[in-house]
């Protein structure tokens, strides 16, 4: 009798042990601004790369400033319909964009304090983009067919109208800048940036222009084998860089609810996976390819990289900060997801990342200096 009752037991403790709820430790946590919601917009892109140029700014001046999403926002929507007008309709416009978008902006118009411009008009204390793109997109279709003189002149008209006045001069601290300089003071330099991805359709170890649909500004990536990829975030996250996220989250399995996402090895544990500790898919080059391919892995959303954690079993996720605001009833671990190694290699598109947070190896591959 006494061995069923000893055999029952480790039955009972082997059930309990591999279903376990979730228990989070940090492992690297690294200095990022609140997270914030992108509203009713399709800006996630803005969302996650000034997000990551605020961490960028912490890293390097020790300053922590809040820095506006919408006016990065402001400067690419005319970058989008001019694109989409040239190309006479044949070309993505919409309200997505990548990473580079950003570092485009910045580039070109610098870069400014959200209390200098909010992207808000007044008595709005949420973002909705619906009717700007509405009208937006009536006007750049109209266009595609034969361009009117001053086609630009109304999408300007537009943008004034539901974003603001594009910003030639504010005061940030008591002094006066222009966005480009403030951009200097900042010590941000836009050239120190780079996106790296991982596909077997390029070389690796060359930049190429991944076809995906919001990639309208043809930014070129990096390429690099799969395991090289992760190796490369993990390198950044150990040194003190975050990285900027391009990522499918269209999976059941990446629930902002739960602040959780995984790849589980069973179709079954699908939903018992997103509370408890279940096994997950090892992925492979050739899979992510596969599922790249056959669109199962879209770019759907782009998030912010911050720091690591692991599950009482050792099970390491990475720390991303997502732009779906921090308090509502269908947000977990405060606006966070806590996205696992296997979910990584599958369903990161690319991230963007300070050269010097690259494995050194990796740089003398790509020729980076």
């Amino acid at each position: 009798m006494k061995k069923y009752v000893v055999a029952a037991a480790l039955l009972a403790v082997a059930i309990s042990g591999y279903s376990q709820k979730y228990e989070f430790q940090t492992i690297k946590d690294i200095e990022c601004e609140p997270v914030t919601s992108q509203g009713q917009t399709g800006t996630c892109w803005s969302f996650s790369s000034t997000s990551f140029l605020e961490s960028e700014i912490f890293r390097i001046t020790g300053k922590k400033i809040d820095l506006s999403e919408m006016y990065n926002v402001r400067h690419t929507y005319p970058k989008k319909a001019y694109n989409y007008i040239m190309r006479q309709g044949n070309a993505q416009f919409g309200e997505g964009g990548l990473n580079h978008d950003v570092i485009f902006s910045a580039r070109d118009f610098g870069i400014v304090p959200a209390s200098a411009f909010s992207g808000l008009t007044e008595g709005q204390k949420a973002h909705n983009h619906a009717e700007m793109v509405k009208q937006l997109e009536a006007l750049v279709k109209e266009n595609a067919k034969k361009p009117s003189a001053d086609w630009q002149n109304k999408v300007d008209a537009i943008l004034d109208n539901f974003l603001g006045k594009d910003l030639k001069e504010f005061t940030f601290e008591g002094k006066r800048y222009t966005p480009k300089s403030f951009l200097e003071m900042t010590k941000i330099k836009v050239s120190d940036y780079v996106t790296i991805t991982s596909f077997t359709q390029a070389p690796f170890h060359q930049d190429f222009v991944l076809d995906i649909p919001d990639n309208f500004s043809n930014g070129r990536m990096y390429n690099v084998p799969l395991d090289e990829f992760i190796a490369n975030i993990d390198n950044a996250l150990e040194n003190g860089y975050t990285l900027a996220l391009d990522a499918d989250v269209s999976e059941k399995t990446f629930s902002s609810k739960s602040g959780i996402a995984v790849i589980p090895e069973n179709e079954a544990d699908i939903k018992t996976i997103l509370t408890e500790i279940r096994p997950e898919k090892q992925i492979s080059q050739q899979f992510r390819q596969s599922e790249f391919e056959n669109f199962n892995t879209t770019d759907d959303h782009l998030m912010h990289i911050v720091g690591k954690v692991k599950d009482q079993k050792g099970n390491v996720y990475y720390k991303v900060k997502n732009s779906w605001g921090s308090q509502a009833a269908h947000i977990g671990n405060g606006g966070f997801i806590y996205m696992s190694v296997p979910y990584m290699r599958l369903k990161a598109i690319s991230v963007m990342v300070h050269k010097k947070a690259l494995l050194s190896k990796t740089r003398k591959g790509l020729s980076i200096r």
